[in-house]
């Protein structure tokens, strides 16, 4: 049975990262386990909804009241709706403490949340990664730009990433396809912004969507993103990067891959004599049973919380806190992007312009506060995301007959949205932690949050509320409206941290490779590994760091020092 149960290999967790990890390791004929606690998902057979029309669902694609007061974490989601919901982890599959509100949103299957991300890819600049040594939080980066730049591209490639050569120096060019074009409203904006603010610059979004298939993407089996925009449901067409159409069927196809679904990882099993990790107890979530499974390697990527409680709960004689826990800060500098701040407004004018179709991403404005040097009352900055839209006739007290049907081809005006993506400062009191009474129907312990935002927070979104309204003011927009959300950290869903890269084995977990600076074979390159949170979207860098991490792990074992 061990023979069986051994491989070169374990990655946890079939996310981005996950499949990243996979594909990387198959490729060069490394024997991978892929171990995903929820249920299995093959690309295009398990989408059941991609083809459906609003009438074919049973709520016109509406979450059922009783649903929603069910799960009403979950619920605060955008895309929780009738043709993803069974892509969501239900509120009651997994309780946890909150100690301060936390909006957890999960999705337990293979391929995880690659098939729910929102797909907006941008790099990190120096300024990000020099952020916390020149500011003084956090701790240093162990890497800078130029160690991790060859494997944006090497992942920018495989993905398919849309985008335009801007040269904005916060946030690099990369390898890019046809970018999506920007509506009559946002070009305007685009070509204004700059005279008044040189600063500033829009640009069209990076998103991990195919505009212009390369042979890459064909011998993956994807094409063309059709813009439909119904992501969240899985793609059949392979437009847009996910674990489930590209790196899984990647890895799978060289032979060298084996997914196990419905596999909990319990705890990754130390060797004390040998002092490195030998392998990982799971439990079958369907049977309850508990087995180990064995290998050279562990990949963590089971989505940064997830990591931080798999990390926690592997104790040993050697680590009683935690795997590679001798620093006591494992689950610790937990951070966020700040969504608080958004903006609605009005655009008089450009009634003779119109766009067709739909469109996967929104302009962007790159973080222009902090960048060079600190400059404001608070710490780091901001991206600003907006779009231009015209409203549709419809809304009329006639709800019925002709004449509603007439209003329903009627244009409205034109309106803008603006959201900002903030930088949150990691701090040691943001922290999760295994709860030391409380466990799971698995019997594991639950996940204690104790993460909030800060004085930092409410001033970042109230200088985005100013200068985005200050923005479009100037550009003439009307009835300017700011709204602070309200929502609980973790409704962004790019949580990170806790397990952070470091120099220093005293004030870090990982080293320069996301490898643990005291259990050398075990790596980990989800979000749990982040310093810092930059202002752009994370998974991007998630992915660059596997690729990286995935073949330096290759090349110490070719070398026999793993």
């Amino acid at each position: 049975m061990a023979e069986t149960n051994t491989f070169d290999v374990i990655v946890i967790g079939s996310g981005i990262s996950g499949g990243w990890a996979a594909k990387e390791f198959c490729e060069k004929g490394f024997k991978t386990l892929v171990l995903e606690r929820g249920f299995d998902v093959q690309h295009i057979k398990d989408y059941p909804t991609a083809y459906m029309d609003p009438w074919e669902f049973d709520h016109h694609n509406q979450v059922a009241l009783k649903v929603r007061e069910e799960n009403p974490i979950a619920s605060r989601c955008y895309a929780f709706n009738e043709d993803a919901i069974h892509f969501f982890t239900k509120d009651k599959e997994q309780e946890y403490v909150q100690e301060k509100p936390f909006d957890w949103i999960r999705g337990y299957h293979v391929g995880g949340k690659s098939l729910l991300w929102a797909r907006q890819v941008q790099r990190w600049s120096d300024y990000d990664f020099e952020g916390p040594a020149r500011d003084g939080f956090a701790v240093d980066w162990p890497i800078r730009y130029k160690d991790i730049a060859p494997w944006y591209s090497h992942v920018e490639k495989f993905i398919g990433v849309s985008g335009n050569r801007d040269g904005n120096a916060a946030m690099p060019d990369g390898e890019f396809l046809p970018a999506f074009d920007l509506n009559a409203v946002e070009q305007m904006i685009q070509k204004k912004i700059p005279q008044k603010y040189p600063d500033r610059q829009v640009i069209a979004g990076r998103c991990a969507h195919i505009t212009d298939p390369q042979p890459f993407h064909i011998q993956q089996g994807r094409t063309k993103c059709q813009n439909r925009t119904m992501c969240q449901r899985g793609c059949p067409f392979g437009g847009y990067f996910s674990s489930n159409a590209s790196t899984l069927p990647w890895a799978a196809k060289t032979g060298n891959l084996t997914i196990r679904p419905n596999s909990i990882v319990e705890s990754i099993i130390y060797d004390d004599q040998k002092q490195k990790a030998s392998g990982v107890r799971i439990i079958d979530a369907e049977t309850q049973k508990t087995s180990e499974y064995f290998a050279k390697v562990i990949f963590v990527n089971a989505s940064a919380i997830a990591t931080n409680q798999i990390l926690l709960n592997s104790t040993s004689s050697r680590f009683p806190n935690g795997l590679g826990n001798d620093s006591g800060i494992l689950g610790k500098y937990i951070a966020f992007h700040n969504y608080l701040g958004s903006i609605s407004a009005t655009m008089d004018g450009f009634e003779d312009m119109y766009y067709y179709g739909r469109r996967p991403t929104q302009p962007i404005i790159p973080n222009f506060r902090n960048v060079k040097k600190q400059e404001m009352d608070f710490l780091r900055g901001y991206a600003s995301f907006f779009g231009a839209y015209r409203g549709r006739g419809g809304n009329s007290d006639m709800q019925v007959g002709a004449a509603f049907k007439d209003r329903l081809s009627e244009v409205g005006g034109w309106g803008i949205g603006m959201m900002m993506q903030g930088e949150t400062i990691p701090k040691e009191e943001n922290h999760v932690r295994l709860s030391t009474d409380l466990k799971d129907k698995f019997g594991m312990a639950q996940m204690v949050f104790n993460v909030g935002y800060d004085d930092n927070d409410q001033k970042s979104m109230q200088d985005f509320l100013n200068q985005g309204s200050e923005m479009l003011e100037y550009i003439g927009a009307k009835n300017i409206n700011q709204h602070n959300s309200k929502q609980n950290p973790g409704l962004d869903i790019h949580e990170m941290g806790g397990a952070r890269m470091g120099r220093d084995p005293k004030t870090s977990i990982l080293n320069q490779w996301n490898q643990m600076h005291l259990c050398k074979n075990v790596f980990v390159t989800d979000g749990a590994s982040m310093t810092s949170t930059g202002t752009q979207n994370p998974s991007l860098t998630y992915m660059a760091f596997t690729a990286r991490a995935a073949n330096y792990a290759m090349d110490e074992m070719k070398r026999g020092n793993l």
